[in-house]
Protein backbone atom coordinates (compact mmCIF):
# COMPACT_ATOMS: atom_id res chain seq x y z
CA UNK A 1 0.00 0.00 0.00
CA UNK A 2 1.39 3.31 -1.13
CA UNK A 3 0.83 6.18 1.21
CA UNK A 4 1.71 9.75 1.41
CA UNK A 5 1.14 12.66 3.78
CA UNK A 6 0.18 16.19 2.96
CA UNK A 7 -0.48 19.26 5.08
CA UNK A 8 -3.43 20.91 5.20
CA UNK A 9 -5.48 24.44 6.02
CA UNK A 10 -9.28 24.96 6.52
CA UNK A 11 -10.38 27.36 4.26
CA UNK A 12 -12.62 30.54 5.62
CA UNK A 13 -13.15 32.51 2.55
CA UNK A 14 -14.94 31.25 -0.22
CA UNK A 15 -15.50 32.51 -4.34
CA UNK A 16 -13.70 33.13 -7.11
CA UNK A 17 -12.16 35.94 -5.73
CA UNK A 18 -10.96 34.10 -3.15
CA UNK A 19 -10.23 30.98 -4.91
CA UNK A 20 -7.81 33.39 -7.36
CA UNK A 21 -6.31 34.91 -4.09
CA UNK A 22 -5.21 31.06 -2.85
CA UNK A 23 -4.28 29.96 -5.96
CA UNK A 24 -2.03 33.04 -6.09
CA UNK A 25 -0.22 32.03 -2.49
CA UNK A 26 0.81 29.08 -4.04
CA UNK A 27 -2.17 26.81 -2.74
CA UNK A 28 -4.84 24.34 -4.20
CA UNK A 29 -8.37 24.92 -2.92
CA UNK A 30 -9.72 20.93 -2.22
CA UNK A 31 -12.48 19.38 -0.85
CA UNK A 32 -12.54 16.51 1.53
CA UNK A 33 -15.80 14.58 1.13
CA UNK A 34 -16.78 11.58 3.83
CA UNK A 35 -18.57 10.38 6.79
CA UNK A 36 -19.43 14.20 7.47
CA UNK A 37 -20.79 17.20 5.91
CA UNK A 38 -17.92 18.22 3.12
CA UNK A 39 -15.25 20.32 3.99
CA UNK A 40 -13.00 22.86 2.45
CA UNK A 41 -9.57 23.25 2.88
CA UNK A 42 -6.22 24.02 0.14
CA UNK A 43 -3.00 22.01 0.03
CA UNK A 44 0.66 23.42 -0.59
CA UNK A 45 1.03 23.42 -4.22
CA UNK A 46 4.68 22.98 -4.68
CA UNK A 47 4.50 19.86 -1.83
CA UNK A 48 2.15 17.88 -4.03
CA UNK A 49 3.82 18.62 -7.00
CA UNK A 50 7.32 16.68 -5.32
CA UNK A 51 5.30 14.15 -3.84
CA UNK A 52 2.85 13.43 -6.71
CA UNK A 53 4.29 12.62 -10.22
CA UNK A 54 1.00 11.82 -11.77
CA UNK A 55 -2.27 11.46 -9.77
CA UNK A 56 -3.31 7.81 -9.44
CA UNK A 57 -6.98 6.89 -6.85
CA UNK A 58 -5.02 4.34 -5.81
CA UNK A 59 -2.42 6.05 -3.31
CA UNK A 60 -4.12 6.76 0.11
CA UNK A 61 -3.09 10.23 1.52
CA UNK A 62 -2.77 11.18 4.99
CA UNK A 63 -4.00 14.31 5.63
CA UNK A 64 -2.41 16.49 8.67
CA UNK A 65 -3.11 19.74 10.10
CA UNK A 66 -6.51 19.99 10.45
CA UNK A 67 -8.34 18.97 14.26
CA UNK A 68 -7.63 15.08 13.38
CA UNK A 69 -5.65 13.21 10.61
CA UNK A 70 -7.79 12.00 7.67
CA UNK A 71 -7.06 9.23 5.33
CA UNK A 72 -8.03 10.32 2.24
CA UNK A 73 -7.86 9.10 -2.15
CA UNK A 74 -7.83 11.43 -4.56
CA UNK A 75 -11.58 10.89 -6.43
CA UNK A 76 -11.60 13.87 -9.09
CA UNK A 77 -9.37 16.72 -10.09
CA UNK A 78 -9.07 19.76 -12.43
CA UNK A 79 -6.25 20.96 -14.41
CA UNK A 80 -5.11 23.81 -16.48
CA UNK A 81 -2.90 21.75 -19.02
CA UNK A 82 -1.45 25.05 -20.34
CA UNK A 83 0.29 25.61 -17.65
CA UNK A 84 0.35 22.62 -15.89
CA UNK A 85 -1.23 23.16 -12.70
CA UNK A 86 -3.46 21.59 -10.82
CA UNK A 87 -6.73 23.58 -10.06
CA UNK A 88 -8.88 21.66 -7.47
CA UNK A 89 -8.59 18.45 -5.93
CA UNK A 90 -11.62 16.15 -4.51
CA UNK A 91 -10.68 14.21 -1.82
CA UNK A 92 -12.84 11.02 -0.45
CA UNK A 93 -12.06 10.12 3.22
CA UNK A 94 -11.64 6.30 3.83
CA UNK A 95 -12.16 4.80 7.22
CA UNK A 96 -8.55 2.17 7.82
CA UNK A 97 -11.19 -1.00 8.36
CA UNK A 98 -13.42 -0.66 5.92
CA UNK A 99 -13.49 -2.14 2.38
CA UNK A 100 -13.18 0.85 0.09
CA UNK A 101 -13.69 1.09 -3.77
CA UNK A 102 -11.69 2.65 -6.27
CA UNK A 103 -9.78 2.38 -9.39
CA UNK A 104 -6.01 0.61 -9.78
CA UNK A 105 -3.96 1.05 -13.03
CA UNK A 106 -2.57 -2.01 -14.62
CA UNK A 107 0.73 -1.71 -16.00
CA UNK A 108 2.00 -4.00 -18.85
CA UNK A 109 5.03 -5.65 -17.71
CA UNK A 110 7.84 -7.43 -20.67
CA UNK A 111 7.39 -7.29 -24.52
CA UNK A 112 5.08 -9.41 -25.83
CA UNK A 113 6.43 -12.19 -29.08
CA UNK A 114 3.97 -11.50 -30.78
CA UNK A 115 5.12 -7.78 -31.05
CA UNK A 116 8.79 -8.86 -31.89
CA UNK A 117 7.29 -11.02 -34.77
CA UNK A 118 5.64 -7.70 -36.40
CA UNK A 119 2.17 -7.68 -34.35
CA UNK A 120 0.93 -4.52 -32.57
CA UNK A 121 0.12 -4.72 -29.10
CA UNK A 122 -3.33 -2.70 -28.41
CA UNK A 123 -3.57 -2.00 -24.56
CA UNK A 124 -7.02 -1.68 -24.22
CA UNK A 125 -7.83 -1.43 -20.62
CA UNK A 126 -5.10 0.93 -18.66
CA UNK A 127 -6.91 0.47 -15.05
CA UNK A 128 -9.37 -1.55 -13.43
CA UNK A 129 -12.26 -0.54 -10.12
CA UNK A 130 -11.47 -2.94 -7.21
CA UNK A 131 -12.95 -3.34 -4.12
CA UNK A 132 -10.66 -3.89 -1.12
CA UNK A 133 -9.36 -2.91 2.52
CA UNK A 134 -7.06 -0.21 2.42
CA UNK A 135 -4.21 -2.15 3.59
CA UNK A 136 -4.51 -4.36 0.67
CA UNK A 137 -4.53 -1.55 -1.93
CA UNK A 138 -2.00 -2.04 -4.28
CA UNK A 139 -0.55 0.59 -6.59
CA UNK A 140 -0.66 -1.01 -9.61
CA UNK A 141 -1.90 -4.51 -11.13
CA UNK A 142 0.96 -6.05 -13.10
CA UNK A 143 0.39 -7.70 -16.11
CA UNK A 144 3.25 -9.86 -17.94
CA UNK A 145 3.13 -9.63 -21.64
CA UNK A 146 5.85 -11.20 -22.81
CA UNK A 147 4.59 -14.71 -23.96
CA UNK A 148 0.93 -13.26 -25.81
CA UNK A 149 2.03 -14.13 -29.57
CA UNK A 150 0.04 -12.29 -32.75
CA UNK A 151 -3.60 -13.52 -32.14
CA UNK A 152 -3.57 -13.55 -28.35
CA UNK A 153 -5.00 -11.69 -25.86
CA UNK A 154 -5.81 -11.11 -21.97
CA UNK A 155 -8.70 -10.60 -20.44
CA UNK A 156 -9.29 -9.67 -16.74
CA UNK A 157 -10.25 -13.16 -15.56
CA UNK A 158 -6.90 -14.30 -16.32
CA UNK A 159 -5.02 -11.31 -13.40
CA UNK A 160 -3.08 -12.60 -10.87
CA UNK A 161 -4.51 -11.00 -7.90
CA UNK A 162 -3.12 -10.45 -4.33
CA UNK A 163 -5.09 -11.96 -1.62
CA UNK A 164 -8.00 -9.88 -0.24
CA UNK A 165 -8.69 -7.60 -3.58
CA UNK A 166 -11.70 -8.14 -5.79
CA UNK A 167 -12.33 -6.76 -9.44
CA UNK A 168 -15.48 -5.81 -10.22
CA UNK A 169 -14.65 -5.29 -14.27
CA UNK A 170 -16.33 -7.98 -15.96
CA UNK A 171 -14.34 -11.52 -16.45
CA UNK A 172 -14.52 -11.09 -20.39
CA UNK A 173 -13.27 -7.89 -20.54
CA UNK A 174 -10.04 -7.52 -22.84
CA UNK A 175 -7.15 -5.41 -21.44
CA UNK A 176 -4.47 -6.10 -24.07
CA UNK A 177 -4.25 -7.88 -27.58
CA UNK A 178 -1.94 -8.26 -30.31
CA UNK A 179 -3.10 -7.59 -33.41
CA UNK A 180 -2.05 -8.10 -37.03
CA UNK A 181 -0.28 -5.33 -38.95
CA UNK A 182 -3.48 -3.13 -40.93
CA UNK A 183 -1.31 -3.97 -44.12
CA UNK A 184 -1.40 -7.52 -43.87
CA UNK A 185 -5.22 -7.28 -42.52
CA UNK A 186 -5.84 -5.35 -45.71
CA UNK A 187 -4.12 -7.91 -47.64
CA UNK A 188 -5.87 -10.60 -46.18
CA UNK A 189 -9.19 -9.06 -47.07
CA UNK A 190 -8.34 -8.05 -50.58
CA UNK A 191 -7.34 -11.78 -50.87
CA UNK A 192 -10.52 -13.48 -50.02
CA UNK A 193 -12.55 -10.54 -52.02
CA UNK A 194 -10.60 -12.21 -54.72
CA UNK A 195 -11.55 -15.33 -54.19
CA UNK A 196 -14.99 -14.71 -53.67
CA UNK A 197 -15.10 -12.74 -56.90
CA UNK A 198 -13.31 -15.85 -59.03
CA UNK A 199 -15.62 -18.74 -57.51
CA UNK A 200 -18.65 -15.93 -58.26
CA UNK A 201 -17.43 -15.67 -62.07
CA UNK A 202 -17.07 -19.88 -62.19
CA UNK A 203 -20.47 -20.63 -61.18
CA UNK A 204 -21.70 -17.37 -63.42
CA UNK A 205 -20.48 -19.63 -66.43
CA UNK A 206 -20.75 -22.83 -65.03
CA UNK A 207 -24.67 -22.00 -65.20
Amino acid sequence: MEQKILSIVPRSEFGKSATRKLRSLGRIPVIVYGHTEPVSMSINEREFHNQFKSISESTIITLKGDKKERQVLIKDYQEDLLRNKILHIDFLEIEIGKALRTHVPINLTGTAIGAKAGGVLEHLLHEVEVECLPKDLPRQIPVDITELQIGDSFHISELALPSGIQVMNAEDQLIVHVSHRKAEVVEEVEEAEIEAEGEAEAEAEEE
